[in-house]
């Protein structure tokens, strides 16, 4: 097989990893941005080393021309959580997909590995477009909880330095390790209402302070720059303030005004309106 094959063989799968990493990265921004609370984390994608494909290749007795056929996780997507229970709610947004197929689940997570691996596979089929037409390819995706990540990313290198595989007390190690993540999990679940509590009061600052400055830039635009430069300080006094209902009192009242601006333009000779903020 010529070397350059290779990379034809591989640019369709970094393709589909990079679209689908961008894909799911924005339902995760779009959440945020409504001040949802996401069960998706984070997001990366991989496409196999070469390395690592003519192994699996050796070791499955899998030829080149049926490498797209009978290996699936040549692309990889890997989709961590928060909480353990936040999986089965990526894995359905996921499910929900028009744009992929689910056509093989594998349960790690109920059914871990003798090794102590956990974590919950989807095997999809996804679709790129390339110069040579549409091209439907599996691919892997991985959804775990960062505890499990860490771990898994451990054991996913002593097992390239042990290739002959892992001495009797590295795994005993592992599997000690295996256990604690998943009673880290389990303490991580315990808490899960207070961080969720606090990871969606910063979401909504975060989005009333974006709309807020937003809403000052535009008033620099129809307010004299004195008056903007009021509501500009009465802002930051109360930001200072760290308090929510103080925010998005004055956030519902800057609204107030901008509207009121708004209006105006349809009449030229009107004044900006001045308004009082309640202090």
């Amino acid at each position: 097989m010529k070397i350059q094959l290779w990379r034809e063989k591989l640019d369709p799968y970094a393709q589909a990893v990079s679209e689908l990493v961008i894909k799911l990265d924005n339902t995760r921004t779009e959440y945020r941005r409504k001040g949802i609370y996401c069960p998706i984390e984070s997001v990366s994608g991989r496409v196999k080393e070469i390395p690592s494909i003519l192994d699996k290749m050796i070791r499955k007795n899998i030829s080149f021309d049926t490498l797209e056929a009978e290996m699936e996780d040549i692309a990889g997507i890997r989709v961590i959580c928060q909480f353990i229970e936040d999986i089965p709610a990526a894995v359905e947004i996921i499910r929900k997909r028009t744009d992929i197929e689910v056509v093989q689940v594998k349960d790690y997570l109920n059914t871990k590995k003798e090794s102590g691996y956990r974590s919950f596979h989807l095997v999809v089929r996804y679709t790129v477009n390339t110069m040579e037409g549409p091209k439907e390819l599996p691919v892997e995706i991985q959804i775990r909880t960062m505890a499990m990540d860490t771990w898994a990313t451990s054991e996913h290198f002593l097992q390239y330095k042990y290739k002959g595989g892992l001495p009797a007390n590295v795994r005993e190690k592992m599997a000690a390790l295996s256990r604690a993540t998943d009673q880290l999990d389990e303490e991580m679940m315990n808490v899960r209402r207070d961080i969720m509590d606090a990871e969606i009061n910063s979401l909504l600052e975060i989005n009333l302070v974006r709309d807020i400055v937003t809403e000052i830039e535009n008033l620099y635009r129809v307010q004299n720059e004195r008056e903007a430069m009021k509501i500009q300080n009465e802002f930051y006094r109360i930001y200072k303030l760290h308090d929510m209902n103080e925010l998005q009192r004055f956030h519902d009242e800057l609204d107030i005004l901008s509207e009121d601006n708004r209006s105006q333009t349809v009449n030229f000779d009107s004044e900006p309106r001045k308004f009082e903020w309640h202090v």
